[in-house]
């Protein structure tokens, strides 16, 4: 039995313990939060990230706490480099609509079930158990393989931040478990922003629009949004629910009515994706406004905002009603999705997430919108920004993985990708995203009924066993 027949062999044996493992970490609902001390990112986000360094600490390995912001666990090698391995264990929130308990971690039908599975516990676990096996193994690395836990990569990255000021050598080399297969060698730059608007108080006698709420995170499809409007003539809402019920035949919107007091609410359901593909999912916010905008408002101001909305954005995944689309040969074009949506009676907001492509400049987006906005009376706050990421094709790093992955899988007709997604890869030098997801799978990272199966599973943690054994030993 050759090196890697073995290390493939210890993988095996530690099936039932990596699954336990990783059962018990899908359990904990971290979802990270803003919350000062000593949790900077809540106590859910804390204790998935003190089950692993314990857990790291009980096999042997070294482990690095950045005060609790993120930290890493190291396989020491005898000379030096840094093999990096970059995860997280924040999730996002799990939103509506399961077949099983989102944070029950339970293994169905050779599944294990829960938000996190794909996107990032399972392959953090997966790369965990592979150093693992590599450690029982009596592999003796010459570079250092170091697996760094990020702690709120799906919201805004200050974790990664606080961490790589605090640590004194960065990897030469690495992957991250977090996007797909064959491997990612460019991202598409990424920004967060809000479009606002300030609304004049209504007056007179008529429907009143109360508050609009939708959406769950910028990076998301949102998969259901509510409306609560108010008719103060006293006519009551016939004509409304009259309104819905056509919507529902016509239009095959899954829309709901119901009187709230003296109020009547407004509810869409739609189709959570990943904000990097839109059009994977049904946006409940742009179904909403959609069908406000058949809604005579007593106040202008909400009425010009429902207008710039169906106008501007409506079910464009491009940008182009907003006059910011870019593309280039590389990445293609430009990806825009609205995650949320929040109004009340004296401001509005819409939270847009916006891939450009790799070869753009993310001001550029700002200011191909400035006569949209400017004709609507609409301001932009700006939010996050993560510049694109390209390492060559023809890198001894993308060689490297792209080697381990045709002799894991067969696949010799995959080429090296191109996303709109964001992935830690971005925080650091010669890192790129690799796996977790197959070609041809489906996509359940941000969606209802995330699971990961014990397959998949082994199989990425034997592909990333060798990953990690190859780049550990090799210049790259």
């Amino acid at each position: 039995m050759n090196f890697l027949e073995q290390l493939n062999h210890q993988i095996e044996t530690n099936k039932a313990e990596m699954i336990s493992s990783l059962s018990k970490l899908i359990s904990i609902p971290s979802v990270a939060t803003d919350e000062k001390g000593v949790r900077p990112f809540g106590e859910l986000v804390q204790n998935a990230y003190e089950q692993m360094l314990a857990m790291a600490r009980a096999d042997g390995f070294e482990v690095f706490d950045a005060d609790r912001f993120g930290g890493h666990i190291d396989f020491p090698g005898s000379g030096d480099g840094i093999v990096g391995i970059v995860g997280h264990l924040d999730v996002v929130p799990e939103g509506e609509g399961w077949n099983f308990a989102p944070y029950g971690g339970d293994v169905i039908d050779g599944y294990v079930c829960g938000r996190g599975t794909v996107d990032d516990k399972g392959p953090v676990m997966a790369s965990y158990y592979a150093m693992k096996a590599l450690k029982e193994c009596g592999y003796e690395p010459a570079k250092t393989i170091r697996l760094i836990l990020g702690l709120d990569e799906e919201t805004n990255w200050e974790g990664m931040q606080y961490y790589l000021s605090r640590v004194k050598d960065l990897p030469d080399c690495g992957f991250t478990p977090d996007g797909d297969f064959p491997v990612i060698h460019a991202e598409m730059g990424i920004l967060v922003f809000d479009i606002v608007k300030k609304l004049p108080s209504a007056r007179g006698k008529g429907i009143e629009l109360s508050s609009i709420k939708g959406g769950t995170a910028a990076n998301s499809v949102a998969d259901h949004a509510r409306a609560v409007i108010n008719d103060t003539t006293g006519t009551g809402y016939g004509f409304v629910k009259e309104m819905i019920a056509n919507a529902r035949k016509e239009k095959g919107w899954k829309i709901n009515g119901k009187g709230v007091g003296k109020s009547f609410e407004i509810s869409v359901a739609g189709v959570s994706a990943h904000g990097a593909h839109p059009e994977r999912g049904v946006n409940a916010i742009s179904i909403l406004m959609d069908f406000l905008g058949d809604l005579n408002f007593l106040n202008d101001g909400v009425a010009d905002f429902i207008d710039f909305y169906n106008r501007c954005i409506g079910y464009d995944l491009h940008g182009k009603n907003l006059g910011c689309y870019m593309e280039d040969e590389l990445s293609g074009g430009l990806v825009l999705n609205v995650g949320m949506i929040e109004v009340d009676r004296q401001t509005a907001k819409i939270t847009v997430n916006v891939r450009y492509p790799v070869t753009c400049e993310g001001e550029d987006v700002y200011e191909k919108m400035l006569p949209v906005m400017t004709r609507y009376n609409m301001g932009i706050v700006k939010g996050k920004h993560q510049w694109p990421l390209h390492v060559a094709k023809d890198s001894h790093l993308i060689s490297v993985l792209m080697e381990i992955y045709r002799k894991h899988t067969g696949d010799t007709e995959s080429q090296p990708l191109v996303i709109g997604g964001g992935t830690y890869a971005r925080a650091m030098d010669n890192i790129v995203a690799f796996g977790a997801r197959f070609p041809d799978q489906e996509e359940l990272g941000h969606q209802k009924n995330e699971r990961i199966s014990v397959d998949e599973l082994m199989k990425l943690a034997k592909i990333y066993a060798e990953a990690a054994y190859e780049l550990s030993k090799v210049e790259v």
